[in-house]
């Protein structure tokens, strides 16, 4: 096994998601960066990212805020929001805190039973809540910690559904389609989880490694263990699959029309948005 070189490695990495930045146009000048942070691996790179990126005189001149969601995951999420609350004070950065319980009226460990997946409501809200407060500050973009191998993984659940629209989705920087729809951008798109893990080690960064109770239970769950299956017996699989559909899908976006959320007002591409519906689901549930 070679032994790794940080200062190399780190360099690489850095190197990789600054020129992915610079060829998609992720960041604009004077652009503010909403950073979804859990204090997992991933957005906590995103940050460091960013916060580096933001820093050099030579880069493009922009702000960044920090975003924690808490999902009301006993055990779980306020360990997350403690290495949020570190790495952003280190850092200098802004943190803004919401909560499900706050925002939506319940915490994930009061309703998951009434779903297949705890992982539907919890996307669907945390999504609301993300850009709902992004487009509060006025933020230009939401910058997310998607990395990879998440990303090769929707690939594949999207194209078992034969959810073909939905493959426009796929690139490391969403289309505004609605004023209050803040674009999202991928800074770790074509970087691996494996990589993000190897960096927050060998760089000792204090980060909320645990793994959420609920994840096992989903199809992202099963998919992701699929995929590092293939992977260790056939090497490349992962990068072999992200190029392929790099190249296979260049689909544009979805011209449904987004419109506003009769109940909350948010933006939703029909009467009611997913937030409002999953709601009155659980109250149906819950009688």
């Amino acid at each position: 096994m070679s032994v790794i070189n940080k200062e190399k490695f780190n360099e690489e990495l850095f190197s990789n998601i600054k020129n992915l930045i610079n060829k998609y146009k992720l960041i604009q000048d004077k652009d503010i960066i909403a950073i979804g942070l859990s204090g997992g691996k991933d957005s906590v790179l995103t940050l460091k990212a960013l916060s580096d990126f933001k820093n050099e005189s030579n880069f493009i001149e922009f702000d960044i805020i920090a975003i924690s969601v808490d999902e009301g995951i006993k055990n779980y999420r306020m360990n997350g929001i403690k290495f949020t609350k570190k790495i952003t004070k280190e850092l200098g950065i802004e943190l803004i805190i919401k909560s499900f319980k706050e925002e939506m009226g319940y915490e994930i460990d009061e309703i998951h039973q009434y779903f297949k997946s705890a992982c539907i409501p919890c996307g669907v809200f945390r999504r609301n809540i993300l850009n709902k407060t992004a487009y509060e500050i006025g933020a230009d973009k939401i910058a997310t910690g998607h990395n990879m191998d998440d990303e090769i993984q929707s690939y594949l659940m999207t194209f078992s559904r034969a959810d073909i629209l939905k493959f426009s989705k796929f690139k490391p920087l969403s289309d505004k389609i609605h004023p209050k729809l803040v674009p999202r951008i991928k800074p770790l798109w074509k970087t691996s989880e494996k990589n993000v893990g190897i960096w927050a080690v060998i760089n000792e960064i204090p980060i909320h490694f645990d793994e959420c109770p609920y994840s096992s239970l989903s199809l992202r769950g099963k998919t992701k263990t699929f995929l590092n299956q293939k992977e260790s017996e056939y090497p490349k699989t992962k990068i072999n699959i992200m190029n392929s559909f790099m190249k296979i899908f260049n689909i544009k976006s979805a011209t449904a029309k987004v419109g506003d959320c009769k109940i909350c007002g948010e933006p939703s591409s029909s009467n009611t948005c997913m937030a409002c519906k999953t709601k009155e689901f659980i109250k149906k549930s819950k009688k």
